[in-house]
């Protein structure tokens, strides 16, 4: 008959089921113990099994003195208590024992000239995975009771004196972040380490200060690194990881600059007596600041990290992700460690595998984004505070998320220095602010989402004359000394032409007609208010600070995308995709699917949207909405007094809105910035690489307004398009 006990590592309580004749029975105080267990105990002593289950209570909880007071020393395989505790302390906490549980297999002990030996069963986790074998408890009953025979078998069944417990770990590769066409946005790479020779300094005091200026390091964490216990005089002692300087970029006909200087430098460390540079693999972001927002960086996992994911796999040389694609997908990247655990016996061959996790690589993460696109912008809009989201407008696939000044994830693991982290955090245009996540004024953007709600709801009529007033205008005295400008007179004022010459004064008017209660059920079904679908979360766009439009002021200003109007640039674009798909608003998606067309399908144009398209707003507006709205944003490119006439191509038909929202204290501030926007798309589905572009910079007020924008759009059209002459 069997009896199982079963127990945590942390001291849970003993649980044994009730015994028939002969069986164990554990008591609360104060109940009488069974007759049967009372003819095995004839005295007050604990009865083999009972010690057994103690001792693996014991190991658990790692009181390995309790252990060893437990044991017969003079008959066992420790006669000293510190060889024994060093010995299992050392095996049962270097294998990461946890939930052990313990099974006691036979219910007649042997007897054997004064010794009683228990069969049981036990099992435990560990680093490898679950680890369980049958064994033998001897005891020896002794004037102060049972006292247990110990050996190294007791830990496992193969084990001798001679023997070792050897761990072996396998660590997982990382998963690599990948664009659609397999181009690396973060992955394994190699840089370079700078380490000191103890033994080969000859100056300390002028090697530290040299190192100091070289690698912008204090002496006292050069001095520390040294001080480390396991460091010898002929050790190689890391002190900083620095880039790898390439030969290909040496060779180059014109090296950059920063190649060069960065050669110096290691020419200078080299000179130093003691100073040995050797290669290291580290994680690498080959596409740098220009996706350093989207990618995030890793970061070696800290104290907190190990507390906050226990038993996920993490130890004190892993890394995590710290931002970035980096923390969103840190599961999928990070994959699991493999680990082995054996015996070596005394010759140092190995003699019995215990337990073996196989490792498990990180995942690779494959995303629609399109890294020549990502760079182009990048590099048109480096210098400026802003952003750019940019998607297929019929497929969904979201191609770039741009925000500039930006950040380069390889200085975060080669480590910052305290003045760089300081530049960065004190830089007035904010570089680690992720500006695709926050949302913004669209200003004149908006103007075309006006449009389609006013001919949806039938306030609006695409050929309505709304009459010339001039460039300044108000409702009537109630407004006071607030007027809605605009900066064109234009003759007829219908909606193509008011889109055409961006007039605020047409769609002020249009909200009124609109009202505020249509305008915001028509918004609400447009997802403001509501977190978008997207696998990064963004802010959710707003039409007032108060979820309602409080005043006709407030309405007016709505009409052409001020007031209290904030948009994310991601949703913004989302929503410019039913001008395309005949009023349905194709749902972004990031991570790369192969059946959903992209790089190795042509997407099916026929359909209303794109091959892999999911319909995530379904028709906000009609057709017919859609492809009137649409005509008025083409003619905004294509005609000479459109607003973004600068980024015409003769290759393929363009359509998009510029936008320029103020952001002032009150209505007399004359100091206030200008959000410049321009939002352009290939306006036909048979458009070779359909794009949809939505770019922002936070202040072209002395810089040409939204032209600036506009131009710059253009530019990085001409790179990933080419010039289309």
């Amino acid at each position: 008959m069997e009896r199982t006990q079963r127990h945590k590592r942390k001291g849970s309580g003993k649980k044994f089921p009730r015994a028939a004749a002969a069986g164990l029975a554990f008591a609360a105080a104060g109940i009488a113990v069974c007759a049967a267990l009372f003819w095995i105990k004839r005295d007050s002593r604990e009865i083999p099994e009972e010690l057994l289950v103690r001792y693996v209570d014991l190991i658990g909880k790692q009181e390995y003195e309790k252990m060893y007071e437990m044991t017969d020393p003079e008959n066992s395989g420790y006669k000293d208590q510190q060889a024994f505790i060093q010995r299992n302390s050392a095996i049962y906490e270097g294998i990461e024992i946890a939930d052990i549980q313990v099974e006691i297999l036979e219910n007649d002990r042997k007897k054997d000239e004064g010794t009683d030996t228990v069969a049981y069963r036990m099992s435990f986790d560990t680093a490898a995975g679950n680890l369980h074998f049958e064994n033998e408890m001897r005891f020896s009953d002794t004037e102060e009771g049972y006292k247990i025979l110990w050996h190294d078998g007791l830990i496992f069944p193969e084990l001798t004196s001679e023997d070792k417990v050897r761990i072996e770990s396998d660590p997982a590769l990382r998963g690599k972040i990948l664009d659609r066409y397999d181009r690396m946005l973060a992955g394994p790479g190699t840089a370079s380490s700078v380490g000191l020779v103890p033994g080969k300094l000859e100056d300390r005091e002028t090697a530290f200060r040299q190192l100091s200026e070289l690698l912008d390091m204090d002496k006292e964490t050069i001095q520390n690194c040294l001080d480390a216990a396991w460091v010898k005089e002929d050790s190689f002692v890391p002190i900083k990881t620095i880039p790898k300087v390439s030969e290909l970029d040496l060779m180059a006909l014109e090296p950059e600059e920063q190649v060069l200087a960065e050669k110096a430098r290691q020419d200078a460390l080299l000179a130093v007596p003691g100073v040995m540079i050797s290669d290291v693999e580290v994680r690498s972001y080959p596409f740098g600041a220009a996706a350093g927002h989207l990618t995030g960086y890793v970061g070696n996992v800290t104290a907190e990290d190990l507390e906050e994911h226990p038993g996920e796999g993490y130890n004190e040389n892993s890394v995590i992700g710290r931002s970035g694609l980096e923390g969103l997908f840190e599961k999928e990247l990070k994959g699991r460690d493999g680990c082995s655990i054996y015996i070596e016996s005394g010759d140092g061959s190995k003699k019995s595998v215990l337990a073996n996790l196989p490792v498990q690589n990180g995942q690779d993460i494959r995303l629609t984004i399109d890294a020549q696109l990502q760079d182009a912008l990048y590099q048109q809009f480096r210098e400026d505070p802003g952003c750019s989201a940019a998607m297929d407008p019929y497929s969904g696939e979201v191609l770039a998320l741009v925000s500039t000044p930006s950040f380069d994830s390889n200085d975060f693991i080669l480590g910052l220095s305290d003045a760089r982290w300081n530049a960065l955090n004190e830089d007035e245009r904010k570089p680690l602010l992720n500006r695709f996540r926050q949302t913004w004024c669209p200003g004149s953007t908006f103007k075309p989402i006006i449009a389609a709600i006013g001919l949806k709801t039938g306030a609006l009529d695409w050929q309505e004359d709304f009459g010339n007033v001039g460039l300044s205008w108000q409702k009537d005295a109630s407004w006071g000394d607030y007027f809605v400008t605009t900066l064109h007179a234009y003759e007829p004022v219908t909606m193509e032409n008011a889109l055409i010459y961006s007039d605020n004064i047409y769609f002020a008017k249009a909200a009124l007609k609109i009202g505020a209660d249509a305008l915001e059920q028509e918004l609400d079904a447009m997802g403001f208010g509501e977190q978008m679908p997207f696998e990064i979360v963004m802010p959710p766009s707003q039409y007032s600070n108060t979820e309602q439009i409080e005043s006709e002021i407030q309405l007016a200003d709505s009409g052409y995308g001020q007031g209290q109007i904030l948009v994310n640039p991601l949703h913004l674009a989302g929503l410019y995709t039913a001008f395309c798909n005949g009023g349905n608003a194709v749902k972004p998606w990031l991570v790369y699917e192969n059946e959903a067309g992209g790089a190795d399908a042509d997407a099916d144009r026929g359909n209303e949207a794109g091959a892999g398209a999911e319909i995530w707003l379904p028709q906000i507006f009609s057709a017919e909405t859609a492809a009137q709205v649409l005509e008025g944003m083409k003619k905004v490119v294509n005609n000479p007094e459109g607003t973004g006439f600068a980024a015409r191509r003769e290759d393929v038909v363009l359509a998009g809105k510029t936008g320029t929202a103020e952001i002032k204290a009150s209505v007399e501030d004359t100091n206030g910035t200008e959000i410049g926007w321009f939002a352009v798309f290939t306006a036909e589905k048979e458009a070779e690489n359909p794009l949809l572009i939505v770019s922002m910079v936070e202040n072209v007020k002395e810089i040409g307004g939204s032209g600036y924008v506009v131009n710059k759009d253009k530019n990085a059209l001409e790179t990933y398009w080419g010039s289309g002459q």
